[in-house]
């Protein structure tokens, strides 16, 4: 199942209603709770480039290194500024990474205290 799915059935079976990728907002995020003022976005690893050192998925492909250090950088820096922007707008971010949801119990637990 694609990770966003899997966000999108754990949140609902949470209880919380929610709205998909509105193109009003700065990012388009992948689950919008407008009630709460709280967007959700659920990144790939690699292509959104995860800083996590430990991601067993976020690293740059070996081959033509030139094309794709800029290309996931670019990714990387476009997901801040629409983070900034959202939260200058009044909106609270939560970024979930897709090597995450090995731990649904931990996701379960993060969803709950940013919309709790």
């Amino acid at each position: 199942m694609k990770p966003e799915r899997i966000v999108r059935s754990i949140v609902h079976r949470m209880g919380y209603r929610f709205r998909l990728h509105r193109r009003d907002l700065p990012g388009t995020p992948d689950l919008v709770l407008p009630g709460r003022r709280a967007v959700i976005f659920v990144h790939g690893c690699f292509w959104h480039w995860h800083p996590d050192p430990q991601c067993p998925k976020a690293g740059v492909p070996k081959s033509n290194v030139g094309f794709w250090k800029p290309k996931l950088a670019e990714t990387r820096r476009r997901d801040r500024n629409n983070a900034a922007a959202l939260e200058q707008s009044g909106w609270r971010v939560l970024t979930i990474w897709e090597c995450e949801l090995r731990d649904i119990d931990r996701v379960m637990s993060d969803v709950y205290e940013f919309l709790g």
